[in-house]
């Protein structure tokens, strides 16, 4: 069994509560409050600018060109393209460039990206792809699940092109590609490194259901 598919048995139960998340079911349903979805395009926002530095860092710990060629890709497509699905949902939903750009990380988002960044920055690059693969891969889990379960979830006025970008076979490459990666840079690894990896992997994981919960319930800093 490839260290990938490892990761997917250990992480089953965590996503399995994602994918039954009020937020997420309602991104499928169309049912969502459209104030915890205003709430989570600004938070979401400000943690891509985070997470984009991620990609920066993957360039310089990358140890041939191709991966470098790959992370390079990944920033521009997050910065040029994810975060450009923010800003046109922004807009759409009368939230003004400045009040985007301006917005403060709750306690979870920071803690969330402290956490990548840090072990990012003192880790190595297998160190770096097991901190931030939880994201993209559950999300591209969760769109597919959503187009599936709801046949019509990407022709919704408000939601749809959220399911659209993170269920298209382009987005779903990127996260397969890490994935591979990972696989690829685990071989000959000792259990003791692998044990690392995987809590990585899990603590970020749940902090992508503390992210969910955080937009749909509030939860900002206490006065």
């Amino acid at each position: 069994m490839k260290y990938s598919q490892q990761l997917n048995v250990k992480v089953k139960d965590i996503w399995e509560k994602i994918h039954q998340h009020p937020f997420v079911v309602g991104l499928g349903s169309g049912e969502l409050p459209v104030e915890s979805f205003i709430r989570y395009m600004k938070q979401d926002y400000v943690f891509l600018i985070d997470y984009s530095k991620l990609f920066a860092l993957g360039v310089v710990k990358a140890r041939d060109l191709d991966t470098m060629t790959f992370f390079a890709k990944l920033l521009h497509d997050t910065l040029n393209g994810e975060m450009e699905l923010h800003r046109t949902y922004a807009a759409k939903l009368g939230i003004t460039h400045q009040e985007l750009e301006e917005t403060k990380p709750s306690p979870i988002n920071l803690a969330y990206t402290r956490y990548m960044l840090n072990v990012a920055q003192n880790g190595s690059l297998e160190e770096l792809i097991s901190s931030l693969l939880p994201c993209m891969w559950s999300y591209w889990e969760i769109s597919k699940m959503l187009a599936d379960y709801y046949p019509n979830s990407s022709k919704h006025p408000l939601y749809g092109e959220w399911v659209k970008m993170y269920s298209s076979n382009e987005f779903g490459s990127l996260a397969m590609w890490l994935i591979d990666l990972l696989d690829r840079l685990v071989e000959g690894k000792s259990e003791r490194e692998l044990a690392i990896l995987t809590d990585h992997f899990l603590t970020t994981s749940r902090f992508e259901y503390m992210f969910w919960d955080m937009v749909y319930e509030g939860g900002d800093w206490p006065v």
